[in-house]
């Protein structure tokens, strides 16, 4: 089974290469479709066989495929897969010499996430990470306007800091392994129990790594790259950084936990986790109340989500299973939205709020999808996303964390009722009058400031919203209603998978 590691990283490659050699277009679009069905096909062969008791390897253990890895990488092949699929019905690409690049882009954006997640070596993982990095910095600005090349370096330069401070970390983590005769950067040999790691260097080396990868999981206070990066980026993209980027920056968290939780126990990080998962949900529900771009609304749930899962990472092993199925109902549920999100962009010509209006009526086609993920989004039954939260806050009660479930709950509370409200502005109601004709078109500023040119919402234009395909959203809402009561084989790889966080390898 380990050709099976192999596939994520090379099928993406390979087609990254073929959409910068200039051949078919269409060939092209297909390119990230296909490197996301690959790296889907590989987690699920990769899940069988960790279900059957095997964990495949390669490269002398470099690469590893435990219950965990293999789970974050179904989950990056789900995600992207209803990303780009999604994707192909409405114009993202800037046309001429960047549109092979975008294509080619984005597979190796796959890749690297893939390296991320299968790497069992801290540094290697690094460096992954920093590959991201690279490559969705080009993604957010590949429409070139004012906007989105300001949103790409603010990212580039909060994210290169975030992931120097990572670098720290895993330097001082290795100098910790020194004293054990054979220095490591081995997830596997690191989370071993019993393991003379210096603990004065893994409290500062942890602490470190843990600031920087979550400043690219989105968590406050570092997050402020995270809304104008996923507002500017293309919308495939944006469903890529937020349902996958933001995951995998937290599964590193996840790992680097498991090391101090084995060397110096769980309290030092669960303060850490603990702060940083409510601060985002006060700066998330601070926020959201006066929203006025859906594509920003959308960023800032995501900071909120990640400010949960990290409440939930800090309250310990019983909130894991939860934890991890809430990295895949938001990944699918948020890949979705953006998707959405850029057809409603693209047929209402502007990202404002007061602007759209009575969508359910003018646009059934993009209303009802919406209004369905929506209510996956803030948590109502049955989709995946309640059972989390629901997880979570019932495990940190247990865990004697009563103060800090409460106050989450609270903010989960406050932006239920800022997105339900904004929600129902974009679609319930009745459309305005249709002004004369003649005047259905005007030119206006978008959320960033840049003018764009659409009809007017009130116009009642025809509805165009079927462009794209639509069967990767319903599967998508199909599978977060549907995987929570899934208990073979789902409820078993969720369990062998916090297993492995808990140090059972």
């Amino acid at each position: 089974m380990s050709f099976a590691l192999w596939i994520p990283l090379a099928v993406p490659v390979v087609l990254a290469a073929l959409s910068l050699a200039g051949g078919s277009r269409q060939f092209a679009r297909l390119g990230p479709v296909g490197s996301s069905a690959a790296v889907l096909a590989s987690g699920l062969l990769l899940d069988g066989a960790v279900l059957a008791g095997t964990v495949p390897d390669l490269g002398g253990g470099l690469l590893r495929a435990d219950a965990l890895s293999a789970y974050m990488l179904t989950v990056v092949g789900a995600v992207g897969l209803v990303s780009t699929w999604g994707g192909l019905g409405h114009a993202t690409v800037v046309p001429g010499r960047y549109a092979g690049s975008y294509d080619a882009l984005i597979s190796v954006f796959l890749a690297a996430m893939s390296l991320a997640v299968l790497a069992d070596n801290i540094g290697l993982m690094w460096a992954a990470v920093e590959a991201t990095t690279i490559t969705t910095a080009f993604l957010v600005g590949h429409h070139r306007t004012r906007s989105s090349l300001e949103a790409a370096w603010k990212y580039v330069i909060l994210g290169s800091v975030g992931v120097a401070i990572a670098l720290l970390g895993i330097v001082l983590i290795y100098a910790a392994s020194r004293g054990t005769g054979e220095p490591t950067l081995s997830w596997l040999e690191l989370s071993r129990t019993g393991l003379p790691l210096d603990p004065t260097l893994i409290r500062a080396g942890g602490a470190l790594a843990v600031l920087g990868f979550a400043t690219k999981a989105g968590l406050a206070p570092m997050h402020s790259w995270l809304p104008d990066a996923h507002s500017q980026a293309p919308a495939p993209v944006s469903g890529l950084m937020s349902g996958v980027l933001l995951a995998v920056a937290l599964y590193a968290i996840l790992r680097i936990q498991t090391i101090t939780n084995a060397v110096i126990g769980p309290d030092f990080l669960r303060v850490m986790l603990s702060v940083g998962g409510l601060l985002s949900l006060f700066v998330a529900a601070a926020l959201l109340i006066r929203q006025r771009d859906f594509k920003r609304m959308l960023a800032y749930s995501s900071i909120e989500h990640m400010g949960m899962m990290a409440v939930g990472a800090a309250i310990g092993a019983a909130a894991l299973p939860a934890v991890l199925l809430y990295v895949l109902g938001h990944g699918l549920t948020k890949a979705t939205l953006f998707v959405l999100s850029g057809r409603i962009l693209e047929v209402e010509g502007t990202p404002r709020i007061d602007d759209v209006r009575a969508l359910l009526v003018r646009r059934p086609g993009l209303a009802v999808p919406w209004l369905i993920a929506m209510a996956a989004l803030v948590g109502f039954p049955p989709f995946s996303i309640f059972f989390s939260e629901i997880g979570i806050i019932v495990a940190g009660f247990d865990a004697g964390l009563g103060v800090v479930v409460g106050i989450a709950l609270v903010l989960l509370l406050v932006i239920f009722a800022a997105l339900t409200r904004l929600t129902v502005a974009m679609t319930i109601g009745a459309p305005a009058a249709a002004p004369a004709p003649g005047v259905a078109a005007e030119t206006r500023l978008d959320g960033a400031g840049d003018a764009v040119t659409g009809e007017r919402p009130d116009a009642v234009p025809p509805d165009r919203s079927s462009h794209g395909p639509r069967l990767p959203l319903f599967l998508a809402l199909g599978a977060t209603a549907v995987v929570a009561f899934i208990a073979e084989p789902v409820g078993t790889l969720l369990a062998r998978a916090a297993a492995v966080l808990g140090g059972i390898q």
